[in-house]
């Protein structure tokens, strides 16, 4: 019988912690069959488990006495607080006492302890954070990367970008070909700033990729694309304009189903539909977003995470572990890194 996946959780990082994330760890401990590792203030911790009675006997907190505020400096704060809940839980996975570290803390934090403690994966120029997006098309979803690791970017970190996010959306998210895009302001492969430019002339190229050309803005959502790159500013405005809007969706529903009398029986019939809609656009249901690149599994989930949110960080890092996403990235990247080379050296020959 195969051990269960063992993931070490931040349970001080975020609004809500530690209530929320003790919640959500014990729930994903019962129904995903993984062992969860509380990381944080034994008493605070404690105080939570006891409200979920026989349900939590089983759970092992690992003591952490410091927390890194929403408000610090990411490297400061990780260096004056070493035993901060986040760099204890990054380092039960650097020791290998846990295969995958979930925080909802400082997202800053977050990064910057995964690559103090954890490193990159050998091929790696930057780490990307990527989030897995609905689309129009019913039971698909598109992951776009970077939403937030890195501001600035150079061609050759969207290329590994686009290894890195094929490789998951192939394994975890059970697409046999995905299909790859680059964010642009057109089709063409002249469009755009020159970032845009040179990374389409080395998507073109990757062998480890299918690369079916440019994404609009209108074509993110569309299930044309499996993957979609792009550095880490537009990133990470596509993901909260998305939330925004997914958030608008479910409270318009909400308003007008709830208008006068027939609206009110309408939305009684239709609740199992609205529960539908709710999974598929609501951003809580997918967890987070996963940082890729790193020599280890990290998910960073929203600050506000609840208790389903964090649940669901869990199951994308069980995913992400029983899957083997580390070495399958490691795999194609090295195969990259010989194709490029082999590409060279004809050149020069």
């Amino acid at each position: 019988m195969a051990s269960r996946e063992r993931i070490a959780i931040d349970a001080m990082g975020g609004d809500n912690a530690p209530a929320e994330i003790v919640a959500g760890a014990i729930r994903a401990q019962e129904e995903l069959d993984v062992e969860v590792l509380l990381v944080g203030d034994p008493q605070a911790i404690e105080a939570c488990l006891k409200q979920h009675h026989s349900s939590s006997r089983h759970v092992e907190i690992v003591p952490a006495n410091d927390v890194v505020a929403m408000d610090e400096e990411p490297l400061g704060a990780l260096k004056r607080k070493p035993k901060a809940s986040i760099n204890v839980a990054m380092d039960l996975v650097k020791s290998r006492n846990a295969q995958a570290v979930v925080s909802a803390g400082h997202s800053g934090a977050a990064m910057a302890a995964s690559l103090l403690r954890l490193g990159r994966l050998p091929g790696i120029d930057r780490p990307a954070i990527g989030a897995v997006f609905p689309s129009m098309m019913a039971g698909k979803s598109v992951i776009v990367l970077d939403v937030g690791a890195n501001v600035d970017c150079r061609p050759k970190y969207l290329d590994q970008f686009a290894v890195m996010g094929a490789v998951y959306s192939q394994y975890v998210l059970g697409i046999p070909d995905p299909q790859v895009g680059l964010i642009n302001i057109g089709e063409e492969p002249s469009k755009g700033n020159d970032l845009a430019v040179r990374t389409h002339q080395l998507l073109e190229k990757n062998p480890r990729i299918s690369f079916i050309g440019n994404a609009e803005g209108r074509d993110v959502l569309s299930g044309r694309f499996d993957v979609i790159v792009c550095d880490g500013f537009v990133g990470n405005v596509l993901l909260k304009y998305t939330e925004a809007v997914g958030e608008a969706m479910l409270q318009t529903l909400q308003e007008e189903l709830s208008q006068g009398l027939r609206g009110q029986l309408g939305s009684a019939l239709l609740k199992s539909n609205i529960k539908r809609v709710r999974q598929r656009i609501d951003h809580t249901e997918h967890g987070g977003g996963l940082l890729l690149g790193v020599d280890g599994i990290c998910i960073i989930s929203h600050g506000s995470a609840q208790a389903p949110s964090i649940f669901n960080a869990i199951r994308l890092a069980k995913d992400a572990v029983a899957n083997r996403v580390l070495e399958r990235i490691q795999s194609n990247i090295d195969e990259l890194e010989k194709s490029a080379a082999s590409s060279k050296s004809r050149q020069d020959g």
